[in-house]
């Protein structure tokens, strides 16, 4: 009896195994999909092979009263023409037919809000409280021109009544209101009487990228409030 060569045995067992036929794709009344073959074993036994992510999973058909059925304990597929019922076992069953999934229609994006809002808090390091008349005043400038004064684009005023720091406010500004080149800062002061009693000395920028910045402005007591 001749012996094969050993470089032939890989090439026939892989035949006698069967070759795998088309990928079929099945949709799912769940949303997933479900991907089929169907070929026969090295015994010529039908058998069909659902296609994971995780591997691949081998069903041998097994009698069936209508259709096909394939098992391999726990799991179960009973196709019948176009349609498919797949059973893992652990509890989750799904009813497929042939055909991909729709594809999903994308939700439109939510439109652009036409206005801006700022946030933030206003504090100072003074160990003053301050009087119940006391007004806050937060104005959102617009700095971009040279050389020309600050265009104030809103101006929000907050009667504290008794409030002490730091003050959350908030002030919203009209997209349309700022040009490509704006430079949005935000200043604050703080009124009592109708005097000025604290500011901000130094700049706040309130955008980045066109997106609000978290604004935690410091105010300074003006050197006439110091003196009293």
């Amino acid at each position: 009896m001749k012996r094969l060569p050993r470089l032939l045995l890989p090439l026939l067992l892989c035949s006698a195994s069967g070759h795998a036929e088309e990928r079929l794709a099945y949709a799912c009344d769940n949303g997933e999909s479900l991907l089929l073959s169907f070929a026969e074993s090295a015994e010529g036994r039908p058998q069909a092979i659902v296609h994971r992510p995780a591997g691949d999973l081998v069903l041998p058909q097994v009698a069936a009263a209508s259709g096909a059925r394939y098992r391999a304990d726990p799991v179960d597929l009973h196709t019948r023409g176009e349609e498919a019922l797949y059973d893992d076992g652990q509890g989750r069953q799904l009813r497929c037919s042939r055909g991909t999934p729709a594809a999903a229609v994308a939700p439109a994006p939510p439109a652009a809000s036409s206005f801006i809002t700022l946030a933030g808090s206003v504090g100072y390091r003074s160990r003053h409280a301050l009087p119940p008349d006391a007004i806050l005043t937060i104005r959102v400038h617009d700095v971009a021109g040279a050389g020309a004064p600050a265009r104030v684009l809103a101006e929000q005023r907050y009667e504290l009544n008794g409030a002490q720091v730091p003050i959350p406010f908030t002030a919203t500004i009209d997209r349309d209101l700022i040009g490509k080149r704006a430079r949005l800062q935000v200043a604050a002061r703080i009124e009592v009487g109708g005097k000025l009693r604290y500011i901000n000395d130094r700049a706040y920028p309130a955008l980045k990228n066109g997106q609000p910045l978290p604004l935690d402005i410091q105010l300074k007591q003006v050197a006439s409030a110091k003196r009293r």
